[in-house]
């Protein structure tokens, strides 16, 4: 099995506390509202939304997967970080074990955040991943992001 890691990060004028109440913790009502075409549904198999939950997301209709389950690993409301894994689902595809993403979202000099998220591959066997194969994921990520900022920005009373 190997490992492969890739960074990425998004700079927002919302600050880190109302980000993360609407992309992190209130995201499984908030994408499907505002991004329907990448996030259908997001439905708790198992658990309370904590450390150990397993939630099954289903995609939009133009998405080109159906479901992803994943796990949530780490929901830290202090430092607003989180950590979830992809553990099923055809996203994974034949080589993939699993997917792991860590996401921090601090604060910014201007009032703003940086949302920082690391990607961790787990590919079965040999396999390797390269960035241009990561690229289309970070893209509708930074797609989603935006979405949720511009949401936020339409409506300023709200996640305060």
């Amino acid at each position: 099995m190997g490992v492969f890691t890739y960074e990425s990060e998004n700079t927002s004028v919302i600050p880190p506390a109302r980000l993360f109440k609407a992309f992190v913790l209130d995201a499984d009502n908030l994408i499907p509202k505002v991004a329907p075409q990448a996030i259908k549904s997001t439905e708790i198999i198992e658990g309370n939304g904590g450390p150990g939950t397993i939630k099954k997301i289903t995609f939009g209709e133009g998405s080109q997967f159906k479901y992803v389950k994943h796990r949530v690993d780490e929901v830290n409301h202090e430092h607003f970080t989180f950590a979830y894994s992809v553990i099923e689902g055809d996203a994974l595809s034949d080589i993939l074990e699993k997917i792991s993403y860590q996401t921090k979202i601090v604060a910014s000099p201007d009032g703003g955040s940086i949302l920082k998220s690391t990607s961790k591959y787990h590919t079965k066997g040999d396999h390797e991943i390269k960035e241009e194969q990561v690229k289309a994921g970070k893209e509708k990520a930074s797609g989603l992001f935006k979405a949720v900022e511009g949401y936020l920005l339409a409506h300023p009373d709200l996640y305060n």
